[in-house]
């Protein structure tokens, strides 16, 4: 025969199909989480996520996925997809610092809030407590109640011990949850403080001026009542040298070392409040607070990409905002006071933070370990490791490799052969999966009838790896609902016409 027909392809599970042996393909992809494609070589439905397969189907001890590929196949649009899933299982998804405006639309159409970030755009104040003052006023209301409860009980001529023993631990409960998160709001900002003036020097504050901003911090709530303190409030403080600050700068009761010893504090904390690359954006209140009940996206796409430190600075501070929000949430619903919500954060072109500054990579290793005790699922996303590799100190390399060896699930896109030796390095990788992976980054062909160039050949193909299994090879396949909020080129849509044919 000239032509052979393809054999007909049926799909059943194990008890409808098992007298068909030999002529039957076994797949153990698992069918727990969001329906992220169809398997490439058998063309059964994969399945999977990382909360789902942290918390439903205990294949994953580690509620995080780590995407790798080269741009412009699909990353975006693979996480789109897994965030779309986690919200019809009620999972809140937050897309924490968006630099190329691709997810917005997919949150508009979820009803979500966006929160535009850049210079004439919105402003992030990086000491706001944010939800953090509604959080604490709730637990101190539940505090004074529970308190009274404790006297009424204790003074009651027949009382219940266990009831009274039942109180006084709600009365613990809250007060351990009231400090804390006061204690967490406290700590926040001095990360972000010291995170900004590690982008703006190029290297972190000594310890003597951590010293400094930690006490100077800690007496803004005493001055500043009515309103979120501001970086010029945090100046203020540090040039006024109150005793509690002169005490750790260690200035001996002379106003001439004072100085001397704030001095370089002190100019840094000027270009962040009157202008300079940063201050602008994060010297001034913030412009839009945000919603944790709802979809949340920081659209920071008006960054242009030059501006390298300001783009890091602006991930580094939707972080922390979006994880105090979190938390936050979590405290709340510890205490009983609001219901659980767990949350799928997604951290997208991490590379651009690990090579802000020295100590970058400590901070995102931080956030890294917390997903499992703060009820997050993470995706990182960033292009190849070597994006991740290339930092000036070998502590900070091997700490960037470990956010690729502890995330639960790694998605693998088209990817160089150059790769390939970085890779084995944090997972195993068969040759034929080497291959593959190499064999999905090739350009596309060219298609001369309409001028234009066919679809990558690995566009939306992946390659799912758990620990050391074998890969699960897919493709994601959009469904015509998705495609709207999946146009990642909208500035080239005017100029992507196809030329009729024989056009020159």
């Amino acid at each position: 025969m000239r032509v052979i027909d393809p054999a007909l392809e049926y799909r059943g599970t194990s008890v409808q199909v098992c007298g068909l042996w030999p002529f039957a393909l076994g797949s153990g992809t698992p069918m727990v989480g969001v329906p992220i494609g169809r398997n490439t070589e058998t063309g059964a439905t994969v399945c999977g996520d990382p909360i789902s397969w942290f918390m439903r189907a205990k294949l994953i001890s580690n509620p995080s996925c780590f995407v790798l590929g080269k741009p412009g196949l699909g990353k975006s649009s693979l996480i789109r997809r897994i965030a779309l899933g986690l919200c019809a299982y009620g999972v809140n998804p937050l897309i924490l610092g968006d630099l190329k405006g691709e997810h917005v639309d997919l949150v508009e159409a979820m009803s979500g809030q966006v929160i535009k970030i850049g210079r004439g755009y919105g402003n992030l104040n990086i000491l706001d407590p944010g939800s953090s003052r509604e959080t604490v006023a709730k637990l101190a209301a539940a505090l004074d109640e529970a308190m009274e409860l404790e006297h009424e009980l204790e003074c009651a001529t027949s009382r219940d011990e266990a009831e009274l023993e039942a109180v006084r631990a709600r009365v613990r409960q809250l007060q351990k949850l009231h400090d804390g998160v006061l204690a967490e709001a406290h700590g926040r900002q001095l990360t972000m403080v010291s995170a900004l003036i590690t982008i703006a020097r190029k290297t972190p504050p000594s310890v003597r001026e951590d010293s400094i901003l930690d006490a100077a911090i800690r007496l803004l709530p005493k001055r500043i009542k009515n309103r979120a303190p501001l970086m010029s409030d945090l100046l203020d403080v540090i040039q006024e040298a109150p005793a509690e600050v002169r005490a750790v700068a260690l200035d001996r009761g002379d106003d001439e070392r004072y100085r001397e010893v704030t001095e370089e504090l002190e100019a840094t904390l000027i270009s962040l409040v009157r202008g300079g690359r940063l201050g602008d954006v994060f010297g001034k209140p913030t412009t839009t607070p945000m919603m944790a009940d709802k979809p949340v996206v920081f659209d920071v796409s008006s960054i242009d990409d030059t501006d390298g430190d300001l783009q890091a600075a602006a991930l580094l501070a939707c972080w922390s905002t979006g994880f105090a929000a979190i938390e936050n949430q979590h405290a709340l619903a510890d205490a009983g006071l609001a219901p659980r919500r767990h949350n799928f954060v997604v951290m997208d072109e991490l590379w651009r933070a690990l090579r802000a500054g020295q100590g970058m990579v400590d901070r995102v290793d931080a956030l890294s370990r917390l997903n499992r005790s703060v009820g997050v699922g993470v995706a990182m996303i960033s292009h190849t490791m070597s994006d991740l590799l290339a930092l000036p100190r070998e502590e900070d390399v091997q700490k960037a490799r470990g956010l690729v060896e502890r995330s639960g699930m790694l998605f693998l896109g088209g990817l160089p052969r150059a790769e390939m030796p970085k890779l084995r390095e944090v997972v195993e990788l068969s040759k034929v999966e080497e291959a593959t992976l190499a064999s999905w980054q090739d350009p596309p062909s060219w298609d001369h009838r309409t001028s234009q160039e066919a679809e990558p050949p690995g566009r939306g193909r992946f390659l799912l790896k758990v620990g050391g299994r074998p890969g699960v090879p897919f493709r994601v396949e959009l469904t015509p609902a998705e495609l709207a909020v999946n146009d990642t080129n909208k500035r080239w849509a005017a100029e992507a016409q196809p030329l009729e044919e024989g056009a020159a």
